[in-house]
């Protein structure tokens, strides 16, 4: 039991170094990582998720979407980017693999399908400074 809630928070630790990676560099997804870092935190340890709920990378990038409510633009454009950028890497690899390519082409209009469509814009925060 104890080992299992180990490698939670190690996890956990990992989505969020990723995430906030992520969060600096335009190509990187924050997304997947922070979710990966609040699905394992809450399994992992109890004080950590807290914590991590507290964080501006989590208000910031996921609150509004796990809430229900829907993306910015910028979290959708940020996510939809890096996604085309990966899945171009391996149409390109593919070469010559016909249906690697169909099947690589069928998964990114479905992503573009579901994000523009399926979740919903929010606006961006204002700036209060």
């Amino acid at each position: 039991m104890r080992l299992r809630k180990a490698l939670y928070i190690a996890l956990g630790c990992l989505g969020l170094a990723l995430g906030a990676l992520g969060a600096a560099l335009p190509l990187l997804p924050a997304f997947p990582f922070l979710l990966l870092a609040a699905f394992s935190f809450a399994r992992g340890s109890e004080r950590l998720h807290r914590w991590f709920l507290g964080t501006g990378l989590y208000r910031n990038n996921l609150k509004s979407f796990l809430d229900g409510r829907g993306m910015t633009r910028g979290a959708k454009i940020r996510l939809m980017t890096a996604v085309t950028a990966a899945l171009l890497v391996g149409f390109i690899v593919m070469g010559r693999v016909a249906w690697g390519r169909i099947a690589l082409g069928v998964i990114w209009v479905g992503h573009l399908l579901l994000f523009l469509f399926g979740v919903r814009t929010l606006r961006e925060p204002e700036d209060r400074t």
